[in-house]
């Protein structure tokens, strides 16, 4: 069976959301085009690294080909619209590509699914008939950026960091690995 490749070249919309209480949130990215929408699953991780790449990529866009193209405005405002129901995954994300279309002025995000195979590059990126099915989003710099701001957002909202270790912090409490189960004694409250 050959892949499927869902591309969306002008997306009304394309954002990073969840759904469930944090610490236990399923993470999705959204393309909407017109009537047809697509989501897939992914790591909180793979959203951070996203969002941290297609910021890096705008700025070695700017160096490249001028400020005036990766410094275009964000229009619209910021989208904090939650994720669009029926939610229904079209698949689970395992590789990402990330490039420049010059002839577009255009971030292509590729987001491949989770094949059993081991993938060859050469399909990221490419329309060849074997590989995983995939994801392909044109975005145009300024949404590109504000993709990258709500997948920050989206990624920083769950449950608190621990001052000492930085893993999140539970309700039900925390066994932090910089404690290791050591507490120091204070000799002054013990004397008295």
């Amino acid at each position: 069976m050959s892949r499927v490749i869902h591309v969306f070249r002008q997306p009304d919309r394309f954002v990073a959301g969840t759904v469930g209480e944090p610490g236990d949130r399923s993470f999705y990215l959204q393309a909407m085009e017109s009537s047809r929408t697509i989501s897939v699953l992914l790591e909180k991780q793979q959203v951070s690294v996203l969002a941290e790449r297609i910021t890096a990529l705008l700025g070695e866009v700017g160096k490249r080909f001028g400020d005036d193209v990766a410094a275009e405005p964000a229009t619209g405002g910021s989208d904090s619209d939650p994720l669009t129901v029926p939610l229904e995954e079209e698949f689970r994300v395992g590789t990402m590509g990330l490039g420049w279309d010059a002839d577009s002025s255009s971030i292509v995000v590729e987001l491949l699914a989770v094949s059993e195979e081991e993938i060859d590059e050469s399909v990221v990126l490419d329309d060849t008939e074997e590989g995983p099915d995939a994801l392909r989003v044109f975005l145009s710099p300024s949404a590109a950026r504000a993709f990258a701001d709500r997948a920050e957002k989206v990624v920083s909202a769950g449950r608190a960091p621990c001052p000492l270790c930085a893993e999140p912090l539970d309700p039900e409490g925390h066994v932090c690995v910089r404690l290791n189960g050591y507490h120091e004694r204070n000799p002054v409250t013990e004397a008295e």
